[in-house]
């Protein structure tokens, strides 16, 4: 097992599973304000990533991946605009369940783990660069 090419597939399953969060975090964010336009109507439910261990057969390195995406099952807010084609009969709007600061957060976090990532597979590079130096 070249323990080095571990180092570089770990680094790129995590930098796949921190971009497809990063996806899923601006589709929230995108929708942030999308409301039904069918009275009483659920608007967009918020997108939640999960994460899950996967062995590579030909290294036996655990990286990650993305397990699933599902759909935050919390409380949406309800604002009073009658005028809304999707107010209720009560004149009631629900708003998507998306917090923009808890994805704004979600966002910073996946960015950084992204960047680690990046700086773990640029050392690993360099670590083979030097390794190919000694052995000349």
């Amino acid at each position: 097992m070249d323990t080095l090419s571990s180092i570089v597939k770990i680094a790129a399953s995590g930098m796949r599973a921190q971009g497809e969060r990063l996806r899923v975090v601006s589709e929230n964010v995108a929708n942030s304000a999308t409301t039904s336009q069918e009275p009483g109507g659920d608007p967009y439910r918020r997108k939640v990533v999960s994460f899950g261990e996967l062995t590579d057969e030909a290294t036996g390195a655990a990286m990650v991946q993305v397990s699933d995406i599902t759909r935050d099952q919390g409380e949406f807010l309800l604002r009073f605009d009658p005028a809304h084609p999707g107010a209720d009969e009560n004149g009631y709007v629900k708003l998507p369940n998306v917090n923009p600061l808890i994805e704004m957060s979600n966002m910073r976090e996946a960015s950084r783990s992204y960047e680690a990532n990046l700086t773990m597979l640029e050392n690993a590079k360099e670590m083979r660069g030097e390794l190919i130096d000694l052995l000349k």
